[in-house]
């Protein structure tokens, strides 16, 4: 497992309007993370993974979405969503499992 993080290239949209001033000589940039802890399971997902019932996101509130919710996040993606790596063959001609869950 591991994290990944990006920067973005400071268009006006991340900078408040370019109030925020980069400093591209000082790049590389970097990011650390201190205590950062994760538990995760491979996909396809819950049924791969042995469940723990102090773990609040297991709960059957969180197994699925309502369908308000379902119709919500494809709004979202929708009018918001910039990229979708699931969808890019040039980069992933087969997509990852976890593009495979449908949502």
């Amino acid at each position: 497992m591991g994290v990944y993080s990006t920067l973005w290239e400071a268009d006006d949209w991340a900078t408040r309007g370019g109030l925020e001033k980069i400093n591209w000589s000082k790049s590389p940039f970097y990011a650390y993370y201190k205590d950062f802890d994760i538990e995760g399971c491979a996909m396809p997902g819950p049924a791969n993974c042995a469940s723990n019932p102090s773990n609040w996101w297991e709960g059957p509130a969180y197994q699925q979405l309502s369908p308000v919710q379902a119709r919500q996040y494809r709004w979202v993606r929708m009018n918001h969503m910039i990229y979708d790596y699931c969808t890019d063959k040039s980069r992933n001609p087969v997509p990852p499992p976890e593009c495979r869950a449908g949502i």
